[in-house]
């Protein structure tokens, strides 16, 4: 399921990291938003998705949720 959706690869691996630290398996893949728009740039460039599983999503969410509340 996806928790979230962030600019490019290396904010995918930071959030990716926040979840892990606390136990949630998860991954991020490009999306569809803007298909096309890199055509030939890095494979990094471009919105990923953040990708947990149905039973880690409703966590997964109050933790990025507590993050922004911390930066803000």
């Amino acid at each position: 399921m996806r928790v979230t959706v962030v600019r490019n690869q290396p904010e995918a691996e930071i959030v990716c990291s926040l979840l892990r630290s606390e136990d949630i398996r998860c991954f991020h893949r490009p999306t569809d938003f803007a298909a096309g728009a890199f055509d030939g740039a890095l494979s990094s460039a471009g919105a990923r998705e953040v990708v947990v599983s149905a039973g880690d999503l409703e966590r997964a969410r109050e933790l990025l949720d507590a993050q922004v509340e911390e930066e803000l």
